[in-house]
């Protein structure tokens, strides 16, 4: 097999922070070829007969099957090596992670990466930017994060007492948030603050 990474990019993040939570190394157990943004190799012909989308990252396997969803790819790895769970425990547990990790991703991942490419000079001649619509995406991230401030105030993890992809997600999210649009978390959001720091402290978090 290989994977197809992006450097910098924010759902490549996710899958290494999951491969690394599994104690899945990216070279030694998963070959890997790492593309970036300037030299656009991921939009070449020859990488698009694989993944007509032109998006990072990419699972090829060894009989040429393709998987080219961050999540996809997880699930993939999940039912390979099935411990430490990321996925949820049982019917409950997984339907509870995937809840979770939706709304991780469709209220803050999303959002985040829309005010990026709305708003950011980095995307300027490249995407097509309605700053309006990234500003109102701003303050949708804003909104959201007081949000699952309240909701980490009841549990140690995103989707309950242990570290799942949706905590992964989220993540990404509210790193992208403080880099690339300079929202740290608010001194207030203690909750969420005290779980950044855990997921933070992680040896994970620097793959």
């Amino acid at each position: 097999m290989k994977l197809y990474l992006l450097k910098n990019g924010v759902n490549p993040r996710r899958v290494r922070i999951f491969l690394a939570e599994k104690r899945i190394r990216l070279g030694d157990d998963v070959p890997f070829e790492e593309f970036d943004m300037e030299s656009a190799g991921h939009k070449a012909p020859a990488f698009l007969a694989k993944n007509p989308m032109g998006t990072l990252p990419v699972l090829e396997l060894d009989d040429g099957t393709v998987l080219s969803e961050s999540v996809a790819i997880c699930r993939y790895f999940e039912e390979q090596r099935p411990e430490p769970p990321l996925m949820g425990r049982g019917a409950l547990g997984a339907a509870m992670v995937e809840m979770w990790n939706r709304r991780m991703e469709h209220e803050l991942l999303l959002p985040v990466i829309g005010t990026f490419v709305h708003t950011h000079p980095f995307w300027v001649g490249k995407r097509e930017q309605i700053p309006a619509y990234g500003e109102l995406l701003r303050r949708q991230v804003v909104a959201r994060m007081a949000w699952l401030d309240g909701e980490l105030a009841r549990q140690a993890y995103v989707a309950g007492d242990t570290y799942s992809i949706a905590d992964i997600t989220a993540q990404v999210a509210l790193l992208t948030a403080r880099g690339a649009l300079k929202l740290p978390i608010p001194d207030e959001q203690t909750n969420l603050a005290r779980w950044w720091a855990a997921v933070s402290a992680r040896p994970s978090a620097r793959a």
